[in-house]
C-alpha cells in the first residue's frame, strides 16, 4: 500500500523555544515521530532524549535497545532512566504515568524544556475521560500545549493533529517504532474509549476528535479566565502571613468561588491538594466555627486551622517537649527540636548565658515602656500569636529566672534596651529553612 504524502507536520514546532529540549522518548509511534521532526528541524540549542523504563512488559529490555539505536542513528543523545512502578489504588496505569513523570521532573535540567508527543486524538480521549469523571472546567480543559514543569517547560507540540497524521509521516520517512501490545488492552479505560467509543462516534460525526479537542481548547480558555479571577479574590482575604487567610473575607465571596479559592491557595503553599470532601468539611467546621474553638482539619501531613478570623494552613509540626530546655550564649544559632532555630544577630554573644526552654505557664513578663509586668498568655494573645504558635515558642530566661524573650515576639524591657544598646536582634525562626531547590 503506497502511503499518502505526508502532513506539513513541521508547522507544529512553529514556538519552539530557544532553549535546550528533552523529549520524552518510548519509542512508540508518537514519540518516533516527534523525535525525528526535532532532529531534523534546524536547532540552535541542545536535542536529548528520555526513555523511562518500567520494566513492566518482558519486552522492556529490547525496547530500550531500540531506542538506543533509533537516537543513535538520529545523533539525539539518549538518557535510559530505570523506575520501579508502585501501584497506589488508582490502577497500574495511573502508577506507571506517576513514575515516568517524577523520572521525566528528575531528568530535566533547569531552564530545559521537556517535549511530550501527546497528539490531537490524545486530547479528545483526556477530554472524555474528565468529563466521564464530573470533572469542571479546569479539568476539561486537559492538556495544555505549554505549561511549568519542574525547573522547567512542558511542550507539547502535536496537540494540533491526529494519529493519522503521525501515521502518514512515519511511513512517508520510513520510520520504525514499538507497537506495546498493552495498547489494545480496553480493561484499561484509555484503550477501551481508544478502541470501542471513540471509532463509533467518528462513524456518525466524522470530526469527533478535532471537536473534542476544540471543546478542551475552550475550556481551557474559560480555565484563564476563572484562575484570574481566583487570583483577584485570593488577593483580596490573603493577610500579611500567606498561611492565613481573613475568614470574614472568604465568607464573603460567593460558595463557588470561595471553593476555588481555597484549592488555589493550598496549591499556593505547595501543600498536597484537598481531598475530595476538603472544601465541604472546610465549610462546615471551620469557617463558621466560634473565634476560640481552634478547630482543625488534617490530610496528609497537612492541618487548616481556624481561630479568631485567620484560616491557617501548613504541615503539622509539634509543639516544643515540655521538658526541653538548653544554655545559650548567643555565640551560634539555637537548634530547636523540631527543627528552626533561635539566632542572635549584631553581637557576638551575650554577656552570660541565657536558659533557654518550653513554656510551662504562668509565665510573667516585664515589657518596654511598661511599669509592671504582664502574664505572658495575654501578651501573646493581645498580639495576635495563634495558639499553633505559641506550641513552639521558644523563651529565654537570664540566670535568676527573669522572662527575657519569648521568641522575638515579645521582649522584656531590659532585655529591648540590651540589644538596642548594641544594634543586635534576636530573630526566630520557627519552621526548618527551606533547602536550595525547594
Amino acid at each position: 500500500m503506497t502511503p499518502r504524502p505526508a502532513p506539513a507536520l513541521a508547522q507544529a514546532l512553529h514556538d519552539r523555544p530557544d532553549a535546550p529540549l528533552c523529549v520524552g522518548y518510548s519509542g512508540g509511534l508518537d514519540s518516533t515521530v516527534l523525535l525525528h521532526l526535532l532532529a531534523a528541524a534546524p536547532r540552535e540549542t541542545g536535542l536529548r532524549a528520555v526513555h523511562v523504563h518500567h520494566g513492566l512488559h518482558p519486552q522492556a529490555d529490547a525496547w530500550a535497545q531500540h531506542c538506543v539505536q533509533t537516537c543513535a542513528a538520529l545523533g539525539v543523545p539518549l538518557e535510559i532512566v530505570h523506575v520501579t512502578v508502585v501501584p497506589d489504588g488508582n490502577g497500574l496505569e495511573a502508577a506507571a504515568r506517576a513514575a515516568r513523570h517524577a523520572a521525566f521532573e528528575r531528568a530535566l535540567a533547569p531552564g530545559e524544556v521537556l517535549v511530550l508527543a501527546h497528539h490531537r486524538d490524545d486530547q479528545a480521549e483526556t477530554f472524555l475521560l474528565r468529563a466521564l469523571r464530573a470533572s469542571g472546567p479546569d479539568g476539561l480543559a486537559a492538556m495544555r500545549r505549554w505549561r511549568a514543569f519542574g525547573t522547567g517547560s512542558l511542550w507539547r507540540p502535536l496537540l494540533a493533529h491526529g494519529r493519522d497524521d503521525l501515521q502518514a509521516w512515519a511511513q512517508a520517512h520510513g520510520l520504525s517504532w514499538i507497537d506495546d501490545p498493552s495498547n489494545a488492552d480496553t480493561r484499561l479505560d484509555r484503550n477501551f474509549l481508544r478502541q470501542h467509543v471513540l471509532p463509533l462516534l467518528r462513524e456518525r460525526w466524522p470530526q469527533a476528535d478535532a471537536t473534542l479537542a476544540q471543546s478542551a481548547a475552550l475550556c481551557a480558555q474559560a480555565h484563564e479566565l476563572l484562575d484570574d479571577g481566583d487570583a483577584l479574590a485570593l488577593a483580596e482575604v490573603t493577610t500579611a502571613d500567606p498561611q492565613a487567610l481573613s475568614r470574614t473575607r472568604l465568607m464573603a465571596l460567593p460558595a463557588a468561588r470561595r471553593a476555588r479559592v481555597l484549592r488555589q491557595w493550598i496549591a499556593s503553599l505547595r501543600l498536597p491538594p484537598l481531598p475530595a470532601n476538603g472544601v465541604e468539611r472546610i465549610e462546615a467546621e471551620l469557617l463558621g466555627a466560634r473565634d476560640d474553638a481552634e478547630p482543625e482539619f488534617h490530610w496528609h501531613g497537612v492541618v487548616i486551622r481556624a481561630w479568631r478570623d485567620l484560616l491557617w494552613a501548613g504541615h503539622r509540626r509539634p509543639p516544643l517537649p515540655g521538658d526541653w530546655h538548653a544554655d545559650w550564649d548567643g555565640s551560634s544559632p539555637l537548634t530547636l527540636p523540631h527543627g528552626g532555630a533561635l539566632r542572635l544577630d549584631g553581637a557576638a554573644r551575650f554577656d552570660e548565658a541565657l536558659i533557654a526552654r518550653a513554656r510551662q505557664g504562668g509565665e510573667r513578663i516585664a515589657l518596654p515602656g511598661r511599669r509592671h509586668s504582664h502574664a505572658l498568655k495575654h501578651v501573646l494573645q493581645d498580639l495576635g500569636i495563634p495558639p499553633w504558635e505559641r506550641e513552639r515558642l521558644p523563651l529565654l530566661f537570664d540566670r535568676e529566672g527573669s522572662l527575657l524573650a519569648a521568641g522575638d515576639v515579645a521582649l522584656s524591657d531590659a532585655f529591648d534596651r540590651w540589644l538596642r544598646d548594641r544594634g543586635a536582634r534576636l530573630c526566630w525562626e520557627p519552621w526548618p529553612l527551606p533547602t536550595p531547590g525547594n
